[in-house]
């Protein structure tokens, strides 16, 4: 699982940032890739990266500003151009459909590949698997913006061989009935529950993924236990009044929702162009006062979410 930031810039692309974007990589765990706002340039972005197209089955918009969505009907034609057949998803506000379908028919474009849409409207879960369950709640913008929380079912524990071998229990097929947990029976007459040879199940990874956004009680349900925050941080430490007056969060808010979330990683993107050099890493190193894993990302950067080793991580992220 990794996190692949494809723009992080605010309102229009600058030099250094495209506007929004993030790819959540889940290669490993069911070779999909999943976006999380798609704004203008991201599939020229895309180009830039590993990422192949046809990969992406699900894309979630946050809501219907053009810095987050613009990006959306060239990306669905290409990657009908790209070899892309598999159905595709977009999960977002009411209007998404509207907006994907008059671009397409408008420029005559058709797609060789199923296109659903699913509208966000009572926050709750969005979806669930055997793998991951999604789900959704409703944040402070000028305009409905939603956050999204991804959470990986638990891996089941590991075969302990050591256990195995000490039991004297031959290898081969046995061992894979074992893993299974399933009841053996030996040529001896010895039986063995497999339950008895499983290590503790490994708990799933947890990713919330915010849209533009006021700092909001409703925001802690979605960020609580993280294991990374991905978080806009358009305003700078002493424009709260400002971040308040355009529905927008400053970094010490999202800094401090991750401290009370008790969440592993904090990620800050979504940077107004305001933010060059040292002032842009001050929103960095003001953020890490509060909560020290903080880390101001930029385009490209690409971020692995680890499984948890124990209780909140408080490293200072570089």
């Amino acid at each position: 699982m990794e996190l692949l930031f494809l723009g992080t810039g605010a309102g229009s692309p600058s030099k250094t940032r495209n506007v929004t974007s993030t790819a959540l990589k889940l290669l490993d765990e069911r070779n999909e890739v999943w976006l999380f706002d798609c704004g203008e340039g991201t599939q020229h972005q895309i180009l830039k990266t590993t990422i192949r197209p046809r990969k992406v089955t699900k894309i979630f918009i946050t809501h219907l500003h053009g810095d987050h969505l613009f990006g959306l009907p060239g990306f669905l034609a290409s990657r009908a151009n790209q070899g892309g057949e598999a159905p595709l998803t977009i999960y977002g506000p009411e209007g998404i459909d509207r907006y994907v379908r008059t671009s397409l028919q408008v420029s005559q474009t058709r797609l060789p590949y199923q296109l659903k849409f699913v509208i966000l409207k009572n926050p709750g879960v969005l979806f669930e698997d055997q793998t991951f369950k999604v789900s959704f709640g409703l944040l402070n913008h000028r305009i409905n913006s939603f956050g999204f929380r991804v959470e990986e079912k638990p891996h089941p524990g590991e075969l302990l061989i050591d256990q195995v071998r000490a039991a004297k229990i031959p290898e081969g097929p046995l061992y894979a009935k074992l893993k299974a947990g399933e009841t053996i029976t030996l040529p001896d007459g010895r039986q063995f529950d497999g339950h008895d040879f499983i290590g503790a199940a490994k708990p799933g990874r947890i990713v919330a993924i915010f849209g533009d956004t006021r700092s909001t009680d409703r925001e802690l349900p979605i960020a609580q236990d993280a294991d990374a925050i991905v978080h806009e941080a358009t305003f700078g430490p002493e424009e709260a009044a400002l971040a308040r007056q355009y529905y927008h969060s400053t970094n010490i808010q999202a800094a401090r929702l991750a401290k009370s979330a008790h969440a592993k990683q904090l990620l800050l993107t979504h940077i107004s162009a305001r933010y060059l050099g040292k002032n842009a890493l001050m929103l960095q190193t003001t953020a890490q006062q509060i909560f020290p894993a903080t880390r101001l990302v930029h385009d490209f950067d690409e971020i692995p979410i680890p499984f948890a080793q124990g209780g909140p991580h408080n490293e200072t992220l570089s």
